[in-house]
């Protein structure tokens, strides 16, 4: 790198960035260890990053944590993050990778909203199109969404929606969508088989946020024919693949969803 990097502000973004792969505590011995820095260094930055609110102090055990500014800027970046600009790059690959209809929806408040469609040379033409609404019920992206709401969320929707039957395929049962939810929550995926147009099957993946809650889902539509037991398992691992990466740049820290 040819730029002059200012050495006490890179120590200070490895302190806080300490956090992010240690405990959510540390004494300044602790930190001074790890980064194999002094412990006067690592005192002074550490009272000037507390003095701006970056840090603050555990008066019990004298550690250090987090501060309210590291929320409120986390808050601000999250917020002001365009999913569709940080997830068009990854879907434009994965459209070339897999050569089929690949959709990007975002979860507002109880409804889920197509906000970006990208398709392959062999794609097909089905119902989707932007700012169009996908049902929850029977649309991988809405299972795949819905299996990562909480228990009460989920009821409240199941019980607000209609919950019509487009296809013989269409689950209606509040009790079997359910149990299906829990299905797609351990194996990390949702399917869509003939669900919602028949012919037509949909695998998704959902998408979290930097507060680890999930706000969209991602998906790739395909005739059933072609899903078929060659190229089913390379579109699974290419959804999952394109929504662990577009959480991962939204800020997402959690559990591995791969």
């Amino acid at each position: 790198m040819s730029e002059r990097l200012i050495q006490s502000v890179e120590r200070a973004a490895d302190i806080i960035e300490l956090f992010l792969v240690t405990k959510p505590e540390l004494s300044i011995k602790e930190i001074s260890e790890h980064l194999n820095l002094s412990k006067s260094t690592v005192h002074g930055i550490i009272k000037t990053l507390e003095h701006r609110g970056y840090l603050q102090q555990n008066l019990e055990d004298s550690k250090y944590k987090p501060g309210l500014k590291l929320f409120e800027l986390g808050n601000f970046v999250g917020k002001n993050l365009d999913i569709a600009k940080v997830a068009k790059p990854i879907i434009r690959e994965l459209v070339d990778e897999l050569n089929e209809t690949v959709h990007l929806v975002s979860l507002q408040r109880d409804e889920i909203i197509y906000i970006e469609k990208l398709e392959g040379q062999s794609a097909l033409t089905i119902y989707s199109q932007i700012g169009k609404r996908a049902p929850f019920h029977s649309t991988g992206v809405g299972k795949s969404i819905l299996a990562h709401l909480n228990e009460n969320e989920v009821n409240r929707i199941l019980s607000s929606i209609t919950l019509e039957s487009f296809t013989k395929h269409t689950m209606t049962n509040i009790d079997e969508i359910k149990e299906q939810l829990h299905t797609i929550r351990e194996q990390g995926y949702a399917v869509d088989d003939e669900e919602i147009e028949l012919g037509l099957k949909c695998i998704a993946a959902p998408i979290f946020n930097h507060q680890g809650n999930v706000i969209a889902s991602i998906s790739c539509a395909a005739p059933k024919m072609r899903l078929d037991e060659h190229k089913l398992p390379q579109v699974i691992a290419g959804i999952r693949r394109a929504a662990a990466e577009i959480s991962n740049r939204l800020g997402y820290q959690g559990k591995s969803i791969l």
